[in-house]
């Protein structure tokens, strides 16, 4: 077709990747399995969530006919449509292929893409060694368990100074202003910051280990701007060493810890606490976080957006990655990470009428500060247990306090959490989504 109405020329800097999918591909309509396929593509591209295309071949045609709608994308050509056969609106212009795209996506040709707003489009992992054990992650997805890497694994720019990057990078609206308005709510968790920080200590006193670290977040830190991580050694010893991690951006500060670091001697004496007796991995619930590279399972399904799934202040969590990361300390920042996921949810449990789903809509919630000790060496890729109690709720906190133990009954963790859980106040805050 004519590259006339092309505008790449336009916009310097915009990428549309398309990348090969080592996953399966599912679509699934009303209980029937309407495309599956080994051979997707993911198509990452500017502005845009990232999408999931079929090879033509691999969908059931039989479900669709074909539409008469058609549109233009100026960086991808003009789309032909495909309808379910099916009298229901919604079910209009759910597939759509580019026939003869632009040069500069000509690999497109041949594949087809659903609207995940209408289709449950997902992607079937079987990275666990067990063919019968699938993990299932829904589209549009956050990203992967390597990315989520990447933005921990803060990079250094100068001596005790280190940046992470804006997620996605470039942040939608870049290229296109009015994008800016379909930008989700990016805020980045307390754990996510605390692990950065265990990294950049780690990078700056590299012969020892993070044995313990607190962190006060001051203020929300957004993933559509560059982090800063500012590190100061307050005291390097042989034995030990104390350190000051500050995360900063636009100049404001975001959050504030300190990082005791350790030679690691050998054992003199050990004692370890018993893990709880639990359901295990297989037994728990699947919850789709959005992350593909990371499982996650819940015992009993408690944390659920239900407001009638009533239970005690606890909350029990077995998550594992994908790929082992090269360094011991991105172990311990991967698993540090989801320690501010559970504290809400385990506290809103007991209360009807309340649950973790009403977190950034009608509650204003969010990790005030935590503190984490670590134990055992980790591996991420072997489950790990995440005991979550909240030993206090009131006066618009909680308080909670949890331990992570591996699949075998080691000791790998214990924190604590705080965190804040009180009602918007639309005159303070206007934005409804930032009480700090």
């Amino acid at each position: 077709m004519s590259d006339e109405r092309s505008a790449w020329d336009r916009y310097p800097g915009y990428r549309v990747d398309l990348l090969p999918c080592h996953s399966t591909g599912r679509i699934e309509y009303q209980g029937n399995i309407i495309a599956h396929s080994d051979s997707c593509l993911l198509v990452k591209e500017s502005e845009h969530d990232t999408r999931l295309y079929f090879p033509e071949a691999d969908v059931n045609w039989d479900y669709f006919e074909p539409s008469t709608h058609q549109t233009f994308c100026p960086f991808k050509g003009e789309a032909s449509y495909w309808s379910l056969q099916s009298k229901d609106e919604a079910a209009q212009n759910v597939v759509w292929t580019y026939r003869q795209p632009l040069t500069e996506v000509e690999g497109l040709r041949g594949y087809v893409s659903f609207d995940t707003d209408k289709l449950k489009v997902e992607l079937v992992q079987n990275w666990s060694g067990d063919a019968d054990h699938a993990v299932v992650t829904s589209f549009p997805v956050w990203g992967d368990a390597a990315d989520l890497l990447h933005l921990l694994d803060v990079t250094p720019v100068t001596e005790h100074h280190f940046v992470s990057t804006p997620y996605p990078d470039p942040p939608i609206g870049t290229f296109i202003e009015e994008l800016k308005e379909r930008r989700r709510r990016s805020v980045i968790e307390g754990g996510h910051q605390l692990s950065q920080a265990i990294v950049a200590a780690s990078k700056t006193v590299p012969s020892q280990r993070v044995t313990s670290a607190s962190m006060i977040f001051s203020k929300a830190a957004s993933f559509d701007e560059t982090l800063d991580v500012q590190v100061e050694v307050l005291r390097g010893g042989r034995n030990f060493s104390t350190l000051e991690v500050k995360t900063v951006q636009n100049e404001q500060l975001r959050s504030v810890g300190l990082v005791l670091m350790d030679s690691s001697p050998a054992d003199r004496i050990r004692n370890v606490i018993s893990m709880p007796e639990v359901p295990g991995p297989e037994e728990s619930k699947p919850m789709d976080m959005k992350v593909t590279g990371r499982e996650i399972r819940i015992v009993d399904g408690a944390y659920t957006n239900d407001l009638d799934h009533i239970g005690p202040p606890e909350l029990y969590a077995w998550i594992r990655f994908r790929d082992a990361p090269q360094h011991a300390y991105q172990h311990t920042a991967l698993m540090t990470q989801a320690t501010t996921h559970w504290t809400i949810a385990a506290a809103l449990r007991p209360h009807p009428g309340l649950s973790q789903a009403l977190a950034h809509v009608s509650l204003s919630t969010g990790p005030l500060k935590t503190d984490i000790s670590f134990h055992d060496d980790v591996d991420v890729t072997q489950w790990m247990l995440y005991v979550n109690d909240a030993v206090y709720s009131g006066r618009g906190q909680a308080q909670g306090q949890g331990k992570i133990f591996s699949f075998d009954g080691r000791l790998l963790a214990t924190y604590a959490v705080h965190t804040m859980i009180r009602d918007f106040n639309p005159q303070g805050n206007k934005s409804g989504h930032n009480a700090m």
